[in-house]
């Protein structure tokens, strides 16, 4: 048990998101777990994790953990979950294998679900067959009117069979939120599989048992589950219960609308994280991937979108992942955070980028993160601008670059050597008046002012304001760097 205790909720609205631990947190899957968070905060209900388990051969418990992880750094925290528990635990599907064989079992002596003694050989052949034909791969009903003894017979060999759910050929209608009205034949699904020969629940029928049993209201996924939902229908009409409303999200593509994957700029919240994104940016940006407030903002903090959210504001048309947007909603949510939580986050970049930080002293690195935050979009970027500050001397242009140190260059450097000297210390202000009094000695503006400046002290040909590079430097340093170039 983790320190997160579950709150007190509405139990008017209950929403899940499920998850399944077979690899890290998708951007897609992560959007989900969004507009469900969304859609219960707006509605003051409840907001349920539990983890979709049962594919044994895939699950990792290091990814369960990296899920949690990720939700919790998001923000997104769950009202009943595997770590907080609740009144309709468990909530790991793995540990719900005895409720689903009760069910199964309940339906099999009622006459709607069989014994199907089909081979996996037997099953796929069919289905290629099927499909090289043009046909939806359906189960052809063969172990549906087995006698007793075939069934006897078949036991005696030793052969376990998986549990199929009769369908009926009529239509199945239901009303999507997003979507609207879905209709669907039986006959294009066939009989499926409840119950796997190895007695593990198949999907369908678990996430359907799961969402009566925890009292699931609304059920918000994505589209890739929208040939689930009449399965799912079928099994509430056969076992009793009621259906939740269905809501269907769009895809997220990629700009080139192909499926999102690494090389449209990420892939996972894990790497998000890792290039260093903020929080309450990925939430902003991925709230505004299929839905859009009336008022047409951009930039929201979460409190003001759960205020604004609105599923029937949801898009059906596929949501594009553009990672410049991202990075630009990043860059802002950095230009206005609090100096000293951002410096706390950028620590770890500046030691990812070869910086030794133990002595280094905070007031001071307040003022390297204050000079560099409009200069950078993820905190990875820092790599770009941290030597500038802790590099004893900066590394100069190479000649390729076309810095030359011509006459005009040396005046400048000269002038900002002798007026750096006369102060006691430098501020922006005292920066901004020392190069205001070159540019008035010098008569000389823009680049052939600026440039000889930020090389002398950066190495760099552009970068953070300069008044605020001479702030950090100080006096020792910017002379120290200035007497390197014109010696």
């Amino acid at each position: 048990m983790s320190n997160q205790t579950c709150s007190e909720r509405s139990e008017s609205i209950r929403v899940r998101f499920a998850p399944s631990p077979t690899g890290y947190l998708h951007i897609g899957n992560v959007r989900t777990a969004l507009f469900n968070y969304l859609f219960t905060k707006r509605h003051n209900g409840t907001f349920i994790l539990r983890i979709e388990d049962t594919d044994f051969d895939r699950v990792k418990k290091e990814y369960e953990e990296s899920i949690l992880e990720d939700l919790k750094w998001l923000g997104l925290n769950w009202d009943e979950g595997p770590d907080c528990g609740g009144n309709y635990g468990p909530y790991r599907q793995s540990e719900r294998l005895n409720i689903y064989k009760e069910l199964a079992d309940k339906l099999l002596k009622e006459g709607k679900a069989y014994k199907c003694f089909c081979s996996e050989e037997e099953l796929n052949k069919k289905r290629k067959e099927s499909l090289s034909k043009g046909l939806p791969p359906r189960y052809d009903g063969k172990c549906c009117n087995l006698s007793s003894e075939e069934i006897v017979s078949y036991e005696q060999k030793g052969i376990k069979p998986s549990i199929r759910f009769k369908v009926d050929s009529g239509l199945i209608e239901f009303e999507d939120t997003v979507r609207g009205k879905m209709t669907f034949k039986g006959s294009d699904i066939g009989d499926f599989v409840i119950l796997r020969s190895d007695g593990v629940s198949a999907y369908n029928f678990a996430v359907t048992v799961d969402d009566d049993l925890m009292k699931i209201t609304h059920v918000i996924r994505g589209e890739d589950h929208l040939s689930n939902t009449p399965r799912q229908i079928l099994l509430n009409q056969a076992m009793g219960f009621d259906s939740p409303r269905f809501a269907h999200l769009s895809m997220i593509l990629g700009h080139d609308k192909s499926r999102l994957s690494k090389r449209h700029g990420a892939e996972s919240v894990k790497e998000l994280r890792e290039e260093g994104y903020l929080p309450e940016a990925v939430i902003n940006y991925l709230s505004l991937l299929g839905w859009s407030s009336e008022d047409g903002r951009e930039i929201m903090p979460l409190s003001d979108i759960i205020k604004l959210f609105s599923i029937e504001r949801v898009s059906k048309s596929p949501a594009v992942f553009d990672i410049k947007k991202l990075r630009w909603i990043n860059s802002h949510y950095i230009k206005n955070k609090d100096i000293a939580e951002l410096t706390e986050l950028s620590i770890p970049f500046f030691k990812k980028a070869g910086m030794r930080m133990e002595t280094v002293e905070r007031q001071w690195l307040y003022k390297v993160v204050d000079a560099i935050r409009d200069n950078i979009e993820t905190l990875s970027d820092i790599d770009k601008y941290a030597g500038i500050f802790f590099d004893e001397l900066p590394p100069y242009p190479s000649p390729s670059e076309k810095w030359e140190l011509g006459v005009e260059t040396v005046e400048v450097l000269k002038l900002l050597k002798e007026m750096i000297e006369a102060e006691k210390g430098i501020t922006e202000d005292i920066a901004d008046k020392i190069i205001s009094g070159i540019k008035e000695k010098t008569n000389l503006k823009g680049k052939k002012l600026m440039m000889p400046i930020r090389i002398a002290l950066t190495g760099k040909t552009e970068g953070p304001e300069l008044k605020k590079i001479m702030n950090v430097l100080g006096k020792e340093r910017i002379i120290k760097r200035v007497n390197n170039v014109i010696s």
